[in-house]
């Protein structure tokens, strides 16, 4: 069945937002709050593992500050903490400090040519989202998205499968005519829980990560002037570009394994 629809994931997939907007805003957070807690990046890649901002900020607590005498309104003041790490995050956004991954643009734009619909499948908030497209693409850039599937919207965030269940039904498609976009275990396990073919974009938090039933596996999209390495056993294995034509076949082959 040909390619109909591509659905990405956000953070750490088309930006490096982790490193370079999320972490640094929870830590500008925890700061303003009065706290002493300070994420370094070996941290942060290891809490990764958690998804969502508030369970992250809760899994911390309990599994590396023993220590920290919880207040009663606990739950009120994670949600207030993360309220205020996504306006800092913004603002590094705003500020130009978070750049798009190579052949994202690239990427979109072919897709758009060639009627490949768009859609987004993520655990970060519709704010954060809102603020990586607007400032880092402009605001328009948020129609060439169908369905945009982000934060709470869905019961169970990922490593379940329900944003990309949530996605694929208010697209009317079934998951052998979309291709997922992932850079995570956790990304990799929500889409394949939802049935769907999925092509692995690492980057450094990630690369250790355990991707077994990925389509592939690239360190990046790449540019014709930047070509992204194929990974094969967590070893470069070839140069490749990442467009429609390459996607198309990798899924029918995919699809026929």
């Amino acid at each position: 069945m040909s390619l109909q629809a591509l659905i990405f994931d956000v953070d750490g997939t088309l930006a490096d937002t982790e490193r370079e907007g999320h972490l640094i805003a929870f830590n500008q957070a925890f700061q303003k709050h009065g706290l002493d807690w300070q994420w370094s990046d070996q941290m942060y890649q290891e809490l990764l593992a958690v998804t969502g901002g508030k369970e992250r900020m809760r899994h911390y607590v309990t599994t590396h500050r023993p220590d920290y005498q919880q207040p009663d309104d606990f739950d009120e003041l994670l949600a207030q903490i993360h309220k205020d790490k996504n306006q800092l995050y913004k603002a590094l956004v705003q500020a130009g400090e978070v750049h798009l991954r190579p052949g994202v643009l690239r990427l979109f734009n072919e897709a758009k040519q060639k009627g490949i619909r768009l859609a987004i499948a993520t655990t970060t908030t519709m704010e954060n989202v809102e603020a990586l497209f607007t400032y880092t693409l402009g605001a328009d850039s948020l129609n060439w998205f169908e369905v945009i599937g982000a934060g709470d919207i869905v019961p169970k965030k990922k490593p379940a499968g329900d944003i990309y269940f949530y996605v694929m039904e208010k697209m009317g498609l079934k998951p052998e005519q979309c291709i997922a976009i992932e850079d995570s275990h956790n990304g990799i396990r929500s889409s394949l829980e939802a049935n769907l073919a999925t092509l692995i974009t690492i980057n450094d938090y990630t690369r250790s990560h355990d991707f077994s039933g990925a389509m592939a596996v690239v360190d990046s999209l790449g540019e014709p002037n930047q070509a992204a390495k194929l990974i094969v056993d967590g070893k470069a294995d070839g140069n490749v570009l990442v467009d429609i034509t390459w996607l198309q076949q990798q899924l029918e082959n995919y699809q026929q394994a």
